[in-house]
């Protein structure tokens, strides 16, 4: 199966998902959502960049499966995410996610960015403390 994204850890709490670029199915699209919430297992305030640059657009059924995904998982981003920034350079990509937005409310603070460099700022500036409202 080639994946749909790829998940990096390694700079907790910031992590990174980017979009491989091959075409979402149903198994890859869900692989993509399982090790998203999967993030979130230690129960610890985190941030998350989606680097959209060389995403495929994702089928409507797939942009239903996420906004669902968002609803289902409202509380745990709202207790533990401080925030996600996307990196969005292509304007039809741009469209999409405000679609899924249409479909299910983004519950936590995002910003959309046209590269990595502003993403990465705008993350670093966001308050990780757990005490905090988002």
């Amino acid at each position: 199966m080639d994946s749909y994204a790829i998940i990096d850890e390694s700079n907790f709490p910031i992590i990174r998902i980017r979009f491989t670029g091959n075409k979402s199915t149903d198994q890859n699209f869900q692989t993509y959502l399982d090790q998203t919430k999967a993030c979130y297992r230690l129960e610890k305030r985190l941030a998350i960049i989606f680097d959209a640059s060389d995403a495929a657009i994702p089928s409507l059924s797939h942009q239903k499966m996420q906004a669902n995904w968002l609803k289902e998982n409202e509380q745990l981003m709202k207790e533990f995410c401080a925030g996600t920034a996307y990196i969005i350079p292509n304007a039809a990509i741009r469209a999409i996610l405000k679609m899924i937005f249409s479909f299910q409310k983004q519950p936590v603070p995002y910003k959309i960015f046209e590269s990595e460099p502003e993403a990465n700022t705008w993350v670093n500036g966001l308050d990780m403390d757990r005490n905090s409202t988002t």
